[in-house]
Formats: C-alpha cells, sequence, structure tokens
C-alpha cells in the first residue's frame, strides 16, 4: 500500500478536561466514517481507545492512542489524549506532532481547569483548533453558556459555526450557520440525518449568530472586511475560504456541538477536521534547530517518535511522525541520539490495540513500528546522522511521592526493571533513589497517576509493591560558634594509633553548603594529616546530633593539633576529626531544618478562599494570586511535611478541578514544639529498625 501525500493527511488531536467526552467523540468519528462497525461505550468498556484493563476500570484514558481512518477522500490520523492531569505528558506530545487540536468541552461544566494550559499550548506552536461542545443531551446543559465560558477563557475569536436545535433530553440537532440550513437526528446509527429548514422559533437566534460568525470572518483579510463593511454580499466560498485561512493560522476558532454517545453532530465534526484543519502540505515547512523540514517525499528521511508504548509482550512500540521523506518497511535508520543504526522491520497503522500493516509512511504521516533496540520518545530516526532540533514538550514535574517496597523480598529488580519500562512510556515518572533516607522513591504527578503505575506494574511485569508515605528529608544546622578537641588515643602493642586536632565551628552565612578552613600553622599537624582530620568531620555530618539527620551550613576550621612521629596516621586523625565535630555540634545551638517548597496551585476562582485557608492551615506563607485564563494561579511556601497528603485533600477542595506544582525553594528552621515530635519519631524508628 503506498503512502499518502501530505496534502491529503489531517493529523488531529483529541484535548481538554476530564468527563468532556473525548473517547466517545473518537469512538463516534471511527463510527460515522466507518472504520468500526459499532459504537462502543465507555462505561460498557468496548472502545477503541480505551482498551487497556485499568482504562476500562476506570472509565478513562489513562494513555494517549492513535486511530487512522478514511472521511471524504482524505487520511485522519487522529489522537484520542487523557484529560486527567496526571497523564498530560501524552497530550502535549499530541500536540507536538499534529497540526490541528479539537477542543472537547463538556456541556454542562464549559471550560474546566487545565483545558486553558493545553490551549496555551497549542497557541504556542501554532495550531489549528476547533472546538467540540459535547454532551448537549444531558441534564443542565447549555450550549450558548458554554459558548461565553468559552469566549472569555480564550477570546473573542471564538466563534459559533453552530447551535444547537432543542436542549438536554430534547437536542434534536443543530443549525449550520455558513450554510444556514438544519440538520435533524434521529438514532445513532450512520446516516442518522436529514436535511430540516431552521425551526421558526430559532430563526432570529441564528441570524444572530450568523452575523457574529461573519463579522469574525471578514477580519481574516482587510479587503474582504472594507467589502463587509460597505454592506456588499460576501459569498459562501469567500465565506468558506476565509474561515479556513483564519483556522490556519490560528486567528479563528469555530465552535461545533452535538452529543457523541448518539452520534449526534459527528458527521459535521469529520467535515470540519478534513475542511477546516491544514494538512501538512498546507502548514508548511517546520522549523527543527539550524534545520528547516519540507514535508515532501524526495528529501532525507526524518522522523520523530513521541510515544512509546511498554508491552511485555511485544517488547517497544514506538509511534512517530514522518516530518519529511519516506520511511519504508524493512529498511534501515539511523538513530540520531543512540548513533545507532535500527532495523526497521514492520510499519504499523494502530486502530487503539488492533494493529493494520503497512508498506511505508510518507511526509506528514503518522504510524506505528515495534521492537527497535535503542529507541525511545524524543528521538529522531534519520536516513543519517543528521543535527536536527525536534524535542519534546517540556514537562510538569512529579510532585506526588512515595517510597517503595517490593512485597516480595528479593524482588528489587523486577520492581525496578519494571518502573523502568514504564518510565519509557511515561516520561513524567521519577524514580530514584533518596540518598539521605536511603528510600527508593517513586514520583509522578498525582496521587491517581502514582497508583496507575503501580497497577501496570502488577498487570503487565507481575511485580507488586507497597507504597508508604516518604521521610522528609530533614536537616541539621547550627545557630552559634564553638570549639572542640578530638584526640584519639590507642596502644595495643607495637605501633599504636595518634591523632589530635582542635576545630571551631560556626554557621555559614545563608545556612548552606559546608566549607573546612586550614589555619594550622608551624607544621604542628603534618599536611599529609589535615585531610583526614576532614574527611572524618564529612562522614560525621551525615548524622547530626539532634535526630541523625545530615549536617549542613557550617564552617570547619581546623587551628591546632598534635602528632606522633610514629603513631600518628590518617586513620587517627580522620577519628579524631569526627569526635571533634560531635563535641563542638553539641555546644553550638543545633536546630532542625525542613525544606521549604514553592507552591503553584491552578484553581477555579470560586475555590481560591478555600485554597488558601487551606495552605495557611499547612503552616503556608501565600506569596499572591495571578488570574490565568479560567483558573487562578495561587503561590505559596509551604514546608514539605504538610503537603504529603496534599493531593487526595485538593481535590476534595475543588471538587477535582484544581492542580498544583511544586519544587523545593529552601530549607528553614522547623519551630521547637514540632521539631521535639519530628526528633521523638525519628528515635523511635532508630529503634524499631534495630529491633
Amino acid at each position: 500500500m503506498a503512502h499518502e501525500g501530505a496534502k491529503r493527511i489531517r493529523n488531529v488531536a483529541l484535548v481538554g478536561h476530564r468527563g468532556g467526552g473525548k473517547t466517545s467523540v473518537n469512538e463516534a468519528l471511527l463510527f460515522e466514517a466507518g472504520a468500526i462497525n459499532r459504537l462502543g461505550s465507555v462505561a460498557e468498556g468496548t472502545t477503541v481507545s480505551d482498551s487497556a484493563p485499568d482504562e476500562k476500570a476506570r472509565e478513562m484514558s489513562i494513555a494517549s492512542s492513535l486511530a487512522s481512518f478514511r472521511w471524504q477522500e482524505r487520511k485522519i490520523n487522529l489522537i484520542d489524549t487523557p484529560g486527567e492531569p496526571s497523564f498530560v505528558a501524552d497530550a502535549l506530545s499530541a500536540l507536538r506532532v499534529c497540526e490541528g487540536a479539537v477542543f472537547v468541552v463538556n456541556g454542562v461544566m464549559g471550560v474546566e481547569v487545565g483545558t486553558d494550559r493545553l490551549w496555551q499550548r497549542a497557541d504556542d506552536l501554532g495550531m489549528a483548533r476547533l472546538i467540540f461542545v459535547n454532551m448537549l443531551d444531558r441534564e443542565r446543559a447549555d450550549f450558548f453558556r458554554s459558548l461565553d465560558s468559552l469566549k472569555a477563557a480564550f477570546g473573542q475569536h471564538v466563534v459559533a459555526t453552530e447551535i444547537p436545535i432543542g436542549a438536554e433530553h430534547d437536542l434534536k440537532g443543530v443549525v449550520d450557520l455558513i450554510d444556514m440550513k438544519g440538520y435533524r437526528y434521529d438514532g445513532a446509527g450512520r446516516g442518522n440525518r436529514e436535511e430540516i429548514e431552521i425551526p421558526d422559533e430559532l430563526a432570529a437566534q441564528a441570524a444572530e449568530y450568523r452575523e457574529k460568525l461573519m463579522d469574525e470572518v471578514a477580519e481574516v483579510s482587510d479587503e474582504l472586511m472594507e467589502r463587509y463593511l460597505e454592506g456588499e454580499q460576501i459569498s459562501h466560498e469567500e465565506t468558506v475560504s476565509a474561515l479556513k485561512a483564519g483556522v490556519t493560522a490560528g486567528r479563528l476558532f469555530p465552535v461545533t456541538c452535538g452529543a457523541a454517545t448518539k452520534n449526534l453532530g459527528t458527521n459535521r465534526l469529520l467535515d470540519a477536521l478534513v475542511e477546516d484543519l491544514p494538512s501538512p502540505a498546507k502548514k508548511g515547512p517546520v522549523a527543527a534547530g539550524e534545520a528547516t523540514l519540507e514535508p515532501v517525499e524526495d528529501a532525507e528521511l526524518v522522523a520523530f517518535v513521541f510515544k512509546t508504548l511498554a508491552d511485555p509482550f511485544a517488547g517497544r512500540i514506538n509511534l512517530f511522525r514522518v516530518y519529511q521523506g519516506v520511511l519504508p518497511h524493512d529498511s534501515q535508520v539511523f538513530n540520531t541520539r543512540a548513533h545507532q543504526k535500527e532495523r526497521v522491520g514492520q510499519l504499523l497503522v494502530p486502530q487503539g490495540k488492533e494493529h493494520d500493516h503497512a508498506d511505508e509512511f510518507g511526509p506528514g504521516d503518522i504510524g506505528a513500528v515495534a521492537k527497535l533496540k535503542e529507541t525511545r520518545a524524543g528521538d529522531i530516526l534519520s536516513s543519517r546522522d543528521v543535527e536536527v532540533d525536534l524535542k519534546m514538550p517540556d514537562l510538569p514535574r512529579p510532585v506526588m511521592a512515595f517510597a517503595m517496597e517490593p512485597k516480595a523480598k528479593g524482588d528489587e529488580d523486577k520492581a525496578f526493571t519494571a518502573l523502568r519500562r514504564l518510565q519509557e512510556e511515561d516520561p513524567t515518572i521519577d524514580v530514584h533513589r533518596d540518598p539521605q533516607t536511603g528510600e527508593q522513591i517513586v514520583a509522578g504527578l498525582t496521587q491517581v497517576h502514582v497508583e496507575v503505575i503501580v497497577e501496570r506494574m502488577k498487570e503487565r511485569f507481575g511485580a507488586e509493591v507497597v507504597l508508604k508515605p516518604p521521610r522528609v528529608p530533614y536537616r541539621e544546622t547550627i545557630t552559634a560558634s564553638a570549639k572542640a578537641h578530638g584526640r584519639y588515643k590507642k596502644q595495643t602493642g607495637g605501633r599504636g594509633q595518634f591523632g589530635d586536632c582542635h576545630i571551631e565551628i560556626e554557621p555559614l552565612p545563608g545556612g548552606v553548603g559546608f566549607e573546612f578552613v586550614d589555619k594550622i600553622k608551624g607544621g604542628v599537624i603534618p599536611s599529609g594529616f589535615i585531610p583526614a582530620v576532614e574527611k572524618g568531620v564529612t562522614e560525621t555530618m551525615s548524622q547530626g546530633v539532634i535526630g541523625g539527620y545530615p549536617v549542613e551550613g557550617v564552617r570547619v576550621t581546623l587551628f591546632d593539633g598534635s602528632y606522633h612521629a610514629v603513631d600518628s596516621s590518617e586513620m587517627a586523625f580522620k577519628v579524631a576529626g569526627s569526635m571533634a565535630f560531635k563535641q563542638a555540634m553539641e555546644s553550638a545551638r543545633p536546630v532542625l531544618l525542613e525544606p521549604i517548597m514553592t507552591v503553584a496551585v491552578s484553581i477555579p476562582e470560586d475555590s481560591v478562599g478555600d485554597v488558601i485557608g487551606d495552605l495557611n492551615s499547612r503552616r503556608g506563607h501565600p506569596l499572591g494570586m495571578e488570574p490565568k485564563g479560567a483558573v487562578t494561579e495561587v503561590k505559596a511556601e509551604v514546608p514539605m511535611s504538610e503537603m504529603l497528603s496534599y493531593a487526595p485533600d485538593l481535590r476534595a477542595i475543588t471538587g477535582g478541578r484544581g492542580d498544583y506544582t511544586m519544587e523545593v525553594a529552601r530549607y528553614q528552621e522547623v519551630p521547637a514544639h514540632l521539631a521535639s515530635k519530628v526528633v521523638e519519631a525519628a528515635r523511635q524508628e532508630g529503634e524499631a529498625v534495630r529491633a
């Protein structure tokens, strides 16, 4: 099968907040186009894109899913993306490789938290965008209220090209504002609509919204605007052409509507994908660092891998977008990151979990390939080693961390291997060993994210683990200067051990770091033994005198000492340095430090007061707030110990409409009444370990 020409391809991402019905829209589009024979249901777990067991159980998309089909002699590559913020990496990656996006909005809720971030990312990429207001058959659904919320969030260039006929359970069809025709739908089958006259009760409203549409369309060009203002009639062909030009340029955002579960309005959305969204050829060359990639066949191959699926049986399956040239099956390509050749066997055309085979993929097309040894998401496949800069999008940092232990002893390697495989599939997973606490940490964007990681470890790789809250990485420092004398002397017959040193410790400005100052004069300690004193100090700093936490923010000055010509050794001076440091710490008014996080919480405006109150109750210090589209971002500094259970609490406060990011800002002293509790807990934990 020959590849499609770039002019006849549409690459489209379905994006939006969880609960908007993207998967149902995806299913209805596939059904209407004839790619599947039955309209599946999310509730019944029968959709093409939500095929994984955990997706069916949770009734939500967890990973993006690619499906390819034909409509009006065009090939449409449709990527259904997760709306849950936990899995936003897949949505961002899909936007990276598509020219167009359909933002699916819940007709009951309107614009929700997180949608504006995806919109901003699409804006940064210069993407063409359509909006589909879904679920208009639900109780309390309101198209015009949703349209107002869209305009408030994304600007006045959001414009309706359709309005519904009927509302809620009486939804019957749509009015096309371009052709000024009505369409009535009956049942959910293909061909379930008929053209009708616009109902009399909607005539005035349709005329009003038609005028608003024409006002926006006329702004696409000065010449068209001038004619429009002079009262000249704009032809249907000119209207369609100007609308497409405005969408392609990212200046107009048409709003369509319907109910995907009833296959109502989805045929018109298919038409809009073909008629209004640009092809790779129309979009033109893509900048890739110093290179420019042309969507033509007679150029060197450049393909970008944007998604890796970790299958325990099939191995890695890589989804890619060809930017220029042709990728045939049974060929060799060059991985520019690994600087290795890869053997391309069968090329795949995904349809959810099912796959067809392809002979080749041409410029602008999206496909998949299995069993590449070194290739993973973010890699570039080319004809040769070329300098091409096509990077993965910036992804949010994981904020929800858990300490992880294998359920069965000896399964550490199994669990670690499973996590590494899943990390290939989802780069927002963080896996590391905490150097201070020694715990194996797995972190994700939310608690749901981490729970899904653990479920997939068990389901796919048979690795079962237990999660528990991680230990807070407290530290210790000093608030005063102190001097101490460390003397180590041991005689056991024959050569003994002797080391003797005097040190002074003092706080470092800023309370961070470590500094060792050598002020030995006259050779009272030979220069060869001074590094041993420093080593004894630094090793002892790993366990402070309050709760056994690492010490920082200390300057140690070695100013005096003595040695024995025969018995002195590096080991003896190392022990002497350790003894001196412990003694000095006890006299330097040591205090406990805790990590303070900079937290950015994105929430609806009506939740701002509750969220700020909750942050204050966590010993937080608000830094300010800033409106960002449909949400408000509240920034605060909060101790890490108070944020370990924040994700479920925020979900409860905001009804699931808030999310947050956080990172370590600095360390500061723990209040005395809390420090004693932390120290007591550390003591009890130490006794339990020893027992």
